[in-house]
């Protein structure tokens, strides 16, 4: 291990709870202990991930958050025994990996639960809402501190929850608390005056607009957090370690609008002196520890960074907010272990919180200690898999109901969260196995297959693997994206794999009856319009094909928008024309990522042109079409064309034949490895 890292594997105290280490696993919707989105049960797979994690060294586990009140049936948690019961036969063994766990307890969402077309549907019919009162209460479910839009829906408001509702609550988490406890739990989270969910609602002024004694001076606007503190102490006793997670600046402009990272803007939510304040209100009151990060649902990407946000984003605000309070304070967003490192060596930081990262490799900080980084698989801060919950205008969270069921899944890792479907059984047959193209989909498939005991080659008709990810991951920003890359090439080498450079398959009849695998990717969708000629294709640019100053990029899907952010980044003056009404209307792309994108564009006077059709391609000059029919002319230095892509398979249908990524279906990296595990595991 190198000995920068050294201060991260020292002891620390919560309260009189000792952690062997400073690494913290954070929270995770669906690393739940209890269930997620369905009756509560004591969850089989929640409990082996987090077994998982602590046996490779991690020190505080936190499970997915667990809602006091289940949004799913409408059970209080305190009262499904039968669970904790389960729960306390398993914390021994726990235990005896060295790690601690606390259970993070929340009181839900509020205006900020992710709300779908269905459930739109249900709320606005009134028969149906009474009928669906059993499963989903959605009046209940949605309540917040004052009437309010929900971040998701503009058809679904939050009413004001009443003081009987709120008394209830405390009391639920002083109860679930105390069963935690007696089945051996070292502590609990509460869950949170953080990230704009409903106890941070209530502490929020653009949020609260009560007048009674939960809103209006910074006291009463915290006084649910504090009593639901000092409820669970008085049931559980005063050494029952209780920490928080705590957004320290909330950084957001309004409803639905964030701050970005550098923007100077006027704070509606918790400004840092109020941060300060509420700080020291909250550990007087009894919390033990503050587990910290900023943002807001509305400004979700500083709680859910994606890769366009900065390495350690909220590390700053955690260390300034230090001297201030007297418990230990943990950090987490995109946090480096290094830096991380270097904070608690100086005293400005208790632990370092880690989330994604173990999803994508469970054993990442075993391979720190061992010296083995090159074996990490990498998190490429994509949510795709893990939470892809997604929004566009005039759309409510465009999620597949199987995602919102069974989140905390990994994009780059099919195993993860679903070990039923997706493992490694060894073939009783071993047999070559030929993989035409060495993108990500064709060393997947390699991959799997050379684990299962069979003989697979790659055919790649170019000298390097990779294929459309090469390009993909070009871009300024994707250094994760490129440790992916690196880390499966090392993997081919690693597994002695046959690899054939410069080798284009035409003729699929020389491989016999030996199974066959065709990843040969897509080809670019070409908008015929006059001039079309003129454009560069996206690949072209991301493969290093010059442009100049003014650059009109001509589709405003996540290509697309992520070539424009690149392109900004370089100091050039992009422009978006997007057919759509919104940018990045798309299934699979977390409103995290693209509100970040959609909110950069309008930071930096993107001109971006939605409901907008090209026309034509002059020289110097491009005329596109607006809804109403009006040509608009644009002046331009380059033109890039990133409308999309369509499948380019070798060939479509062949006995042994299977097909796996974009040769298959235009998608993410998650279908492409995804879908070449499970062809690789047919074989």
């Amino acid at each position: 291990m190198k000995k920068e890292l050294e201060p991260l594997f020292t002891p620390w105290k919560i309260k009189n709870v000792e952690i062997k280490n400073r690494i913290v696993l954070t929270s995770m919707g669906g690393t739940d202990l209890f269930g997620w989105m369905e009756m509560n049960h004591f969850d089989k797979d929640g409990a082996r991930f987090i077994m998982e994690v602590a046996k490779n060294n991690c020190g505080l586990l936190l499970p997915g958050c667990q809602p006091v009140y289940n949004p799913m049936f409408g059970q209080w948690l305190f009262k499904n025994k039968k669970m904790f019961n389960d729960l306390k036969k398993w914390m021994p063994e726990f235990h005896k990996t060295g790690a601690k766990l606390f259970i993070q307890l929340t009181a839900g969402f509020g205006r900020s639960f992710t709300v779908s077309e269905m459930m739109e549907k249900l709320y606005n019919n009134k028969v149906l809402r009474t009928l669906a009162k059993p499963v989903m209460n959605l009046d209940k479910i949605t309540a917040s501190a004052s009437p309010s839009p929900n971040r998701w829906s503009d058809h679904l408001p939050s009413r004001e929850m009443t003081k009987k509702e709120i008394e209830y609550f405390i009391m639920a988490f002083a109860k679930s608390a105390k069963m935690c406890k007696d089945a051996g739990v070292d502590g609990v989270e509460i869950h949170a005056v953080h990230e704009g969910y409903l106890l941070d609602q209530f502490t929020l002024k653009y949020v609260n607009k009560r007048t009674d004694e939960y809103g209006g001076s910074l006291e009463n606007r915290y006084r649910f957090a504090i009593e639901i503190v000092k409820a669970i102490k008085k049931e559980c006793g005063d050494d029952f370690p209780v920490s928080l997670r705590y957004s320290v600046v909330s950084k957001t402009k309004g409803f639905r609008e964030g701050a970005l990272p550098g923007e100077e803007f006027e704070e509606v939510g918790r400004d840092f002196e109020e941060s300060i304040k509420a700080a020291k209100l909250l550990q007087e009151a009894g919390y033990d520890m503050l587990n910290c990060d900023n943002g807001t649902y509305d400004a979700w990407y500083w709680a859910h960074p994606p890769i366009y946000m900065p390495e350690n984003c909220n590390l700053d605000d955690v260390e300034k907010l230090k001297p201030y309070v007297d418990i230990p304070l943990v950090c987490a967003g995109r946090m480096n272990l290094e830096v991380g490192a270097k904070a608690v060596k100086e005293g400005k930081l208790d632990g370092v919180g880690f989330a994604r990262n173990f999803l994508a490799d469970p054993e990442w900080l075993s391979k720190v200690i061992k010296d083995n980084e090159e074996d990490i698989r990498p998190c490429i801060l994509c949510h795709n898999g893990c939470f892809n919950m997604c929004h566009y205008k005039g759309v409510p969270n465009d999620q597949d109901l199987s995602d919102s069921l069974h989140l905390s899944r990994c994009a780059v890792n099919a195993e993860m969260m679903q070990w039923k479907k997706h493992n490694i059984t060894p073939t009783k047959k071993a047999k070559t196995v030929h993989i035409i193209g060495g993108g990500i989909g064709g060393m997947e498939a390699a991959r799997v297959l050379k684990l299962r005991g069979h003989r697979p080659i790659i055919y790649e008709k170019s000298d390097v693997l990779g294929g459309t990810f090469i390009p993909a991951s070009n871009e300024s920003y994707k250094d994760k994206l490129r440790q992916l890359l690196i880390w499966y090439r090392h993997q081919m080498d690693k597994l002695n794999i046959e690899i054939r450079f410069n080798s284009e398959v035409k003729n699929l009849s020389q491989f016999g009856k030996d199974p066959i695998i065709v990843a040969t990717g897509a080809k670019p969708r070409i908008i015929k319009v006059p001039g079309y000629e003129k454009m560069i294709e996206a690949c072209d640019y991301l493969n290093g094909k010059e442009v100049k100053d003014k650059v009109a990029v001509i589709g405003g899907g996540l290509t697309g928008c992520e070539i424009a952010y690149e392109l900004e980044l370089q100091g050039k003056h992009p422009i978006i024309i997007e057919m759509k009404d919104d940018l990045i209307a798309q299934k699979g792309v977390c409103l995290a990522n693209s509100s970040y994108l959609r909110e950069y564009f309008a930071y930096k006077k993107v001109p971006v042109y939605l409901e907008t059709k090209l026309k034509e391609v002059k020289d110097k000059l491009i005329i596109v079409t607006d809804k109403d029919g009006k040509d608009i002319e644009i002046a331009y230095d380059s033109v890039i064309s990133s409308v999309g892509y369509i499948p380019d398979p070798l060939v479509k249908k062949g006995k042994n034949l299977y097909l796996v990524g974009d040769c298959l279906a235009v998608g993410n990296l998650r279908s492409v490895i995804w879908r070449a595990y499970e062809v690789a595991m047919k074989i």
